[in-house]
């Protein structure tokens, strides 16, 4: 009987990539999977026709070929597909352990990294802005130094279970499956502890807190997370160590608010500064510096100081500085500073302007003074 073509075997299109068929076979693998199966020829067929199709495009190289020459192209290059579902277990011992949580070796089970932590930090508005550098204590848990992590008391060693016979699982019947689990005697490691290590009783961690210096770069924003690698817990079965994230979170100031990378603040001046012009100083992140309100100026007028804002990370370039201009009013003037509005409102209707910006030149000092 001829072979069916591969593609068709996984259900997949000629173009699939890599991942696709990976998923294909692993689906297939599940559905005639033998102990889904039992005493069932035409099931066990399929798996390992599902196999070798597996095998051939799972290969760049062989993938090539087959597309070019089909099954010709696989005879004499040292494939000849699966005799036995044992072949199959054995040439695809990642595949199943993905599916039941083993290795493929079924010698307990694999290297699992650490969990990952998190640390929330608060800071001030200025810090997230310039950077800084902080001091954090990190609650987590770490190998043990007097057992080196193995869990028994130094001069002694951990035993064999006899549960699992070392194996790390054991098997369960659920229906059709046959599954490996964890043995729940050595919870999977596949040795049990006679003599538990005095410091860490058995568990081979302890408790800790952590002290770590962090660089908190310039133009961090609330809600910016900083991954440390690394840093979080400690993997099981030599599984490597887990990463610590921290959040950053930014306090209100109160002088400024942040606008995406920009500055914006605010500057009160009054009324006749307004008209006539003046030069003030408004605050920045580091000194405060000049800046001139042009004749005119109407009060919720922004002005921009570029480059005076945020940092970009990781760049030199900064935002710029918005100056909100606050035209104030009084509230409660003299009889006299009324008397003298009353003189500017007529040569502002008389015009022309010379003649009111002269008036606002020679009283402004009285007006603001009584």
């Amino acid at each position: 009987m001829s072979k069916r073509d591969y593609y068709e075997v996984l259900g997949v299109p000629k173009d699939a990539s890599a991942d696709a068929i990976k998923k294909a076979y692993r689906k297939l693998a599940l559905k005639y999977h033998p102990d889904r199966n039992p005493d069932d020829p035409e099931a066990e067929a399929m798996f390992k026709e599902a196999a070798e199709a597996y095998e051939v495009l799972r290969d760049e190289g062989k993938r090539q070929r087959y597309d070019q020459f089909g099954h010709a192209g696989m005879n004499g290059n040292g494939f000849e597909g699966f005799q036995s579902t044992e072949d199959v277990f054995s040439a695809f011992g990642d595949i199943f352990g993905d599916i039941f949580g083993f290795g493929a070796s079924g010698r307990g089970p694999r290297p699992q990294a650490g969990a990952d932590l998190r640390y929330n930090l608060t800071i001030s508005f200025r810090d997230a802005a310039k950077g800084m550098e902080a001091k954090l204590k990190i609650p987590k848990k770490e190998v043990c130094d007097q057992c080196a992590g193995s869990g028994a008391e130094p001069g002694t060693s951990p035993e064999t279970c006899r549960h699992c016979n070392g194996q790390g699982q054991v098997y369960q019947s659920q229906g059709f499956f046959r599954i490996a689990v964890a043995c729940p005697v050595c919870h999977g490691r596949g040795e049990v502890i006679a003599h538990p290590c005095s410091k860490c009783r058995g568990r081979g961690q302890v408790n800790v807190n952590k002290e770590l210096s962090v660089r908190i770069p310039a133009g961090v924003d609330n809600g910016s997370r900083l991954r440390l690698r690394g840093e979080g817990e400690p993997g099981s079965n030599g599984g490597p160590h887990g990463d610590l994230y921290v959040v950053i979170y930014v306090e209100e100031d109160k002088v400024f608010k942040r606008q995406g990378q920009d500055l914006i603040t605010s500057a009160e001046i009054t009324f006749v500064q307004a008209t006539l012009g003046v030069r003030i100083e408004v605050p920045t992140l580091d000194d405060p510096v000049p800046m001139d309100i042009p004749k005119g100026t109407q009060s919720g007028t922004v002005l921009r100081l570029p480059s005076m804002g945020i940092p970009y990370l990781n760049t030199g370039q900064k935002g710029d500085l918005l100056v909100e201009i606050k035209v104030l009013t009084p509230k409660r003037i003299s009889k006299r500073q009324e008397e003298l509005l009353r003189e500017f409102e007529k040569l502002d209707q008389e015009k022309p302007m010379e003649k009111v910006k002269d008036f606002f030149r020679k009283t402004s000092k009285k007006v603001m003074g009584d």
